[in-house]
């Protein structure tokens, strides 16, 4: 499996010491209530909204453009409750998704596009298809595909080396977002 490198302008990203690259471009709301646990890159024009609840993201997970993260909410009759967001490692989110889950499991692909709804349950090890719309409440087992919206679970089984190939894509990612200087391109 081989990925292209993906230049970024060094000045548009900071990168912490845990070695996060996070976008100066990207919204991360109540900060302190957002835990990135290593290696994730969030890229520009994506909301994370910690103000809300606490939201967890696993290390070399890749956070893509405009990507909405909102940890799921209930309403009750006295009022609406948050709940936190976990976002397991190894994780894919692909542009222009919105996420509002409840748990994503580790070494999970979720595509371009996508809606997955308020307090849906991934598992570790599936895959979401680019345009797929995931109900709320809904549950997506290990090693299942879906796609569509409403989103269909499609009859073939993932492979048992997904948790592999996730690895393997997440850190080849993260290896090759590099910065765009002079020097890197010479290389």
């Amino acid at each position: 499996m081989e990925i292209d490198f993906s230049f970024y302008d060094p000045d548009e990203y900071i990168i912490t010491q845990s070695g996060n690259k996070v976008s100066r471009k990207s919204i991360l709301c109540g900060s302190k209530h957002i835990v990135l646990l290593g290696k994730v890159i969030i890229q520009n024009e994506s909301v994370i909204r910690g103000d809300l609840a606490a939201v967890r993201i696993g290390e070399y997970s890749i956070i893509s453009q405009n990507v909405v993260l909102r940890p799921p909410f209930k309403k009750y009759p006295k009022g609406v409750a948050f709940f936190p967001l976990y976002i397991g490692n190894n994780v894919f989110i692909g542009e222009n998704s919105v996420i509002n889950a409840i748990q994503i499991g580790s070494y999970v692909h979720i595509g371009k596009n996508c809606i997955i709804g308020r307090r849906a349950l991934l598992k570790d090890c599936c895959f979401i298809a680019d345009d797929t719309v995931i109900p709320p409440e809904t549950v997506v087992s290990s090693f299942k595909k879906f796609g569509g919206s409403p989103a269909q679970i499609d009859d073939e089984d993932l492979p048992e080396c997904t948790q592999h190939i996730m690895t393997e894509k997440t850190l080849l990612f993260y290896h090759n977002f590099i910065p765009n200087t002079k020097q890197s391109l010479n290389n």
